[in-house]
């Protein structure tokens, strides 16, 4: 049976990424957990993430996670969500500035304030809600219409060196990057499991890359 590991740093909807991880594909086996030998065994590796930065970065520190998160990272298909996403960049504006796992290159970066879309009114900042996803050739968008919508809760956003990595964008004015890869990791801003029937999908097909 195939294994994924759910990295369990209480900072994480870990409940509904794991059930929807189940859901996707029954006959995975899906593990929430904190300990590192069980990280390394799994087939695969979720990091979620939820809230602050600087709390993120403190909790893998505590929980003696960063290094392996960096192991998982180069060795097994890897799927960064939300904070987890922005947890793999050099550092964020969060707090001033908090260094990050500096897995890609990149920075996360806060949406300028007061945020106007075309029309010069004033947009909520979190961006909050469904947004169309364009998306660049990857496997992990098997069976998903491009510009499908999916689940955004953020105040913050990748901002990669290189466009290369870009996987998906979305708008929010402006065109930012949602989606980024690098050989076998794969990273979303969005929330696959709050994202319906595309989202679903997205984690099946997780679950069935070997990271090529």
């Amino acid at each position: 049976m195939s294994s994924v590991a759910v990295i369990d740093y209480g900072m994480g909807n870990l409940h509904s990424i794991s059930k929807a991880l189940q859901h996707a594909s029954p006959d995975t086996n899906v593990i929430v957990t904190s300990d590192v030998q069980t990280i390394l065994n799994a087939d695969r590796v979720v990091f979620p993430g939820v809230g602050a930065m600087r709390d993120c970065m403190k909790a893998l520190q505590d929980l003696n996670l960063v290094d392996v998160i960096k192991q998982a990272a180069q060795t097994k298909p890897f799927l960064g969500i939300c904070l987890g996403m922005q947890a793999l960049l050099n550092d964020s504006q969060e707090n001033g500035h908090t260094d990050c796992l500096g897995i890609l290159d990149g920075h996360v970066l806060k949406f300028a304030q007061p945020l106007l879309d075309a029309n010069g009114e004033i947009l909520k900042v979190p961006h909050m809600g469904w947004n169309q996803v364009k998306q660049t050739p990857h496997p992990l968008w098997q069976n998903i219409p491009d510009e499908s919508r999916f689940y955004f809760v953020h105040s913050y956003y990748a901002a990669p060196e290189s466009s290369e990595i870009i996987a998906g964008t979305s708008d929010y004015p402006n065109s930012f990057a949602c989606a980024l890869t690098q050989k076998n990791v794969f990273a979303v801003q969005f929330h696959p499991e709050k994202s319906q029937t595309v989202g679903l999908q997205l984690l099946a097909n997780f679950l069935n890359w070997d990271g090529a």
